[in-house]
């Protein structure tokens, strides 16, 4: 386990691990949202009682993580009594890592249901949680505060050592001798829930690397390694996974770091991901998660991501959906299929300021930058000096622009055209008023560009002006070697 790994280990099971959260518990701590469908492991009729001395009277939430640490979901509430005693009981709770969040919302205590253990006690001290806390039956709990205690003490002790002299030998003998207690505590305990998670968090351990014909390591084969083994200690059948602070970062972690940003390499990635559960819940949120995040993407061109995941699964009857619900995202892909990566860009037929008719697809360029804008939209008039710089840069290079106005008065629309100084750009306006531009074109914000090559083939959507260089050079570049 690496060093940064193992602080992150500790960080979390200490007691202020939530803390630097404590504007996004404020923000969802009295979020109520319950999922459709029941967990594989939830059960009915559970009963924590929970006591923290130096409460009295008042009320906590018990919730549990969602995905990620800043994520929280509320499910039950308890009052305190003046000894500080509250019961969280109901018919049905889903198995996962929980807080009970104190009032105030700067201290909580975590506990562990596995939706096998239905009833337990746990009591404690506000003034130290984790160092006082005693547990009656539950072995998850138990086992859960036990590890917390030991990594803290250890933890501590290695800190307090490197502050006194960081070459001490007993700092690496005491971080072996922690180490090991972690992998034996793990091995000892495989059914438990606190196991699972304790696996989860870890990164592969990787072998010695084969050398190149140079003596260097083969980091390709490090690489490759890791991203083979990036999954091994997932369970992508235990939906109790999903309510821990865990999987949203480890996906971010897979999907940015480890997958090429091309649609067939992410769509390829995803569909292997999702196969491997056969859990409902688990399911779901893979595919959620490749949706959301690649329907209106950070990186250029994966827009096809979003329209794989919702053919295939959300139209394609794996997600149940209302009507409504179906019918808003088959009208999504319906708009952005046609505009994706490597489609032909729809025609437009268009006038210039002396109302000469042109179309898009005649316009002769080795690439078209294609600036759909508001003539009164603040941030196109904040964009358009950095668009007429671009130009002038790239316009030798066989590069033209085509100016076209969404909306506003004609009288606007070349009001803009002058204050700018795009005048030496083609300029389009729709006369007919027959152009749907969020239908056709995509445009719900302005403004909106593309970049089209040679063929008017799209090569790059939703592009920022400030990157139209950079990515043309990079484009250009990537021809070249072909």
């Amino acid at each position: 386990m690496l060093n940064s790994e193992k602080a992150r280990v500790c960080d979390f099971f200490r007691r202020n691990a939530f803390a630097k959260n404590r504007k996004h518990m404020v923000k969802l701590i009295f979020t109520l949202f319950l999922f459709s469908g029941l967990s594989a492991f939830a059960q009915t009729g559970y009963e924590i009682e929970v006591t923290l001395k130096g409460l009295r009277d008042t009320s906590c939430i018990l919730g549990h993580y969602n995905y990620s640490r800043s994520a929280f979901i509320a499910r039950d509430t308890a009052r305190a009594d003046a000894e500080g005693r509250m019961v969280f009981r109901g018919d049905s709770l889903p198995g996962g890592i929980y807080l009970v969040v104190l009032p105030g919302n700067a201290k909580w205590a975590e506990l562990i249901y596995s939706g096998k253990e239905k009833r337990f006690s746990l009591s404690s001290d506000t003034t130290d949680i984790i160092r006082n806390m005693v547990v009656s039956g539950s072995r998850e709990n138990q086992f859960f505060y036990d590890f917390q205690q030991t990594m803290e003490r250890n933890m501590g002790e290695i800190a307090r050592l490197s502050k006194a002299n960081p070459q001490d030998p007993a700092i690496e003998k005491l971080r072996k001798e922690t180490e090991e207690y972690r992998k034996n505590a793990i091995a000892q305990n495989p059914d438990l829930l606190v196991s699972k998670f304790l696996k989860a968090i870890q990164v592969p351990e990787i072998p010695p690397a084969p050398k190149l014909p140079n003596g260097r390591e083969d980091s390709v084969w490090v690489f490759n390694y890791y991203k083979t083994h990036y999954w091994d200690n997932i369970d992508f059948n235990d939906d109790r996974l999903l309510r821990t602070p865990i999987m949203q970062n480890k996906m971010e972690q897979y999907v940015k770091n480890l997958i090429v940003q091309h649609p067939d390499s992410l769509i390829r990635e995803a569909d292997a991901l999702i196969a491997r559960s056969q859990n409902k819940e688990f399911r779901h949120f893979l595919i959620r998660y490749f949706a959301t995040e690649y329907e209106n993407p950070k990186t250029v061109g994966t827009e096809g991501v979003f329209v794989h995941m919702a053919e295939k699964y959300y139209l394609g009857g794996e997600i149940s959906l209302s009507e409504d619900g179906k019918c808003r995202i088959a009208d999504r892909v319906r708009v952005l299929k046609p505009l994706l990566v490597n489609r032909k860009f729809p025609d437009a037929a268009l006038w210039n300021e002396q109302k000469q008719p042109f179309n898009l697809s005649k316009i002769p360029a080795e690439y078209l930058v294609v600036f759909f804008y508001s003539p009164t939209c603040g941030h196109c008039k904040e964009s358009a000096p950095k668009l007429v710089e671009f130009y002038e840069q790239f316009k030798s290079q066989g590069v033209k622009v085509a100016a076209i106005a969404t909306e506003s008065s004609e009288e606007e629309w070349k009001k803009f055209i002058s204050e700018q100084k795009i005048g030496g750009m083609i300029n389009g306006y729709d006369f007919s008023g027959q152009i749907d531009y969020r239908e056709q074109f995509d445009v719900l914000a302005t403004p909106t560009i593309y970049i089209l090559d040679k063929e008017k083939r799209i090569i790059a959507r939703k592009m920022p002006v400030e990157q139209l260089g950079d990515f043309l050079n990079f484009y250009k570049r990537k021809v070249a070697r072909k």
